[in-house]
């Protein structure tokens, strides 16, 4: 924090008089929480009410202090590298369900409820929030990241069965966008600015969610396939057909080992002169169903001979959630992997997974994806054959090679790779063409830029 706004210390004690001592944390350890790739944040707040978050943001912006909105963690490592954490403010208090109307299929729920406890709640009422994310992740975090899973390809993304959200502004001002009902058609589409806007628009307090009814029982098919190019065909087949699933996920054959419970791989068994070739490589796709005992033999029948094996039960609840967190499971094995979130116009996976791997093999890695296969959705891992961190330069030639070979309506956004490559190019891809447009809905929403300060594509 810079000399001219103030120390920690008079920070600290601002937002002590202003909030009372329990919201504000200033103890190293109990800050270490709230760390963003490996920097302690000088404060963090814990508000008790909308009403204080309005306070924290006004205080913020009179004194040009930094923000960082902080859900469950799951996804700070997005974005460009802060210089410095100032303060975190964290939703983790506003964390009950407000409103839940079971016969109208809509709930509402503040921001810093955890994902999985709200869908636990709607089982009670036999329905579903079609979210599938990391075990610690808030509402408000997934809105604010745009993550909802592989049931995306059910009941597609959270743009669409979210129905509504209040949220606070850069310079503290309240906002709403939608409402609580499912026809609601007023104003501006606020509510679809917010979701994927990482932070940077606003403070998301709250949303509203239309509610499906629960799968009677569900069903998972995994099929396998000697090439990609078979494992696509399998896809435009399944597109075409009379079947619904409600998951589709593509499982490379890199990527088959995450979703065990075995010990991590030498790298050094993945020269792609010994452990990338063709003869080895199968492609799986992981289809889930759901419906009645009826629905599910219409689905076993329709694929007949290509069905591998069938998961029930517990275990295809395990599969799903080993699939939902692949890109942590995946980091917990490597130290050094660049992973991607890649989204494609559907009929162009092929190619991309291709170039991807081409891209990988070129500068000395491998490449793993798992993914929403008919939506285009992929989360792609680049992993560093040696046991050394290769060097940071070799991180960016790969991320250019990659992207370089995809189409103009496509993007590859990283996710996670070492701090120190971030500097070396820009984690989000090249600028888009309404990037004028975005500098000034930030304008607009965040006046001062004290929102995620230099971690989004603008602010």
């Amino acid at each position: 924090m810079s000399q001219a706004t103030g120390t920690q210390a008079d920070v600290a004690s601002r937002f002590e008089r202003l909030l009372g001592g329990d919201t504000v944390i200033g103890d190293p350890a109990r800050l270490q929480k709230y760390s963003i790739e490996g920097l302690l944040p000088e404060t963090a707040l814990l508000p008790n009410s909308v009403e204080q978050i309005v306070a924290i943001l006004k205080v913020a912006n009179q004194e040009n202090w930094s923000i960082i909105p902080f859900g469950g963690g799951t996804r700070q490592h997005v974005g460009g590298s802060p210089k410095s954490v100032e303060i975190v403010l964290s939703a983790e208090r506003l964390n009950r369900i407000e409103t839940y109307d079971p016969g109208d299929l809509t709930l509402s729920v503040q921001a810093g409820a955890i994902v999985s406890s709200v869908r636990a709640a709607c089982v009670q009422h036999r329905q579903l929030l079609p979210i599938e994310t990391f075990p610690s992740s808030t509402v408000g975090g997934a809105l604010a990241t745009a993550s909802s899973g592989p049931l995306r390809t059910g009941f597609a993304g959270l743009r669409d069965f979210c129905i509504g959200v209040t949220f606070i502004t850069g310079d503290g001002l309240s906002g709403r966008g939608g409402g609580r009902v499912v026809k609601n058609v007023a104003g501006y589409d606020l509510m679809k600015l917010m979701i994927g806007s990482f932070g940077t628009l606003g403070i998301i307090t709250s949303a509203n969610f239309k509610l499906f009814p629960s799968p009677q029982q569900t069903l998972t098919c995994v099929c396998q396939f000697g090439t990609l190019a078979e494992a696509f065909k399998f896809r435009d087949r399944l597109l075409m057909s009379p079947l619904s699933p409600i998951s589709a996920e593509l499982i490379g054959p890199e990527a088959a080992e995450y979703l065990k419970d075995i010990g991590p791989r030498d790298p050094d068994e993945w020269a792609p002169e010994t452990g990338v070739g063709s003869e080895k490589r199968v492609w799986q796709m992981a289809v889930r169903f759901a419906g009645s005992d009826r629905a599910l033999a219409r689905s076993r029948s329709e694929l007949r001979s290509e069905i591998t094996r069938e998961i029930r039960a517990q275990d295809e609840v395990d599969f799903w959630n080993r699939v939902v967190n692949f890109e942590q499971r995946l980091t917990a094995r490597h130290h050094n992997p660049m992973i991607f979130q890649v989204e494609v116009p559907p009929a162009e996976s092929e190619r991309a997974l291709a170039a991807a791997h081409e891209s990988a093999s070129e500068y000395n890695f491998v490449s793993a994806t798992v993914g929403r296969a008919t939506v285009g959705s992929f989360i792609v891992g680049f992993i560093p054959l040696a046991i050394d961190p290769p060097a940071v330069t070799q991180f960016a030639g790969a991320a250019s090679a990659f992207r370089g070979r995809l189409s103009k309506d496509s993007s590859a956004v990283v996710l996670r790779c070492p701090r120190e490559a971030k500097q070396h190019f820009n984690v989000w891809g090249s600028t888009p063409t309404d990037i004028a447009l975005m500098q000034k809905v930030k304008r607009s929403l965040d006046p001062e830029g004290i929102l995620n300060r230099g971690r989004f594509l603008v602010g």
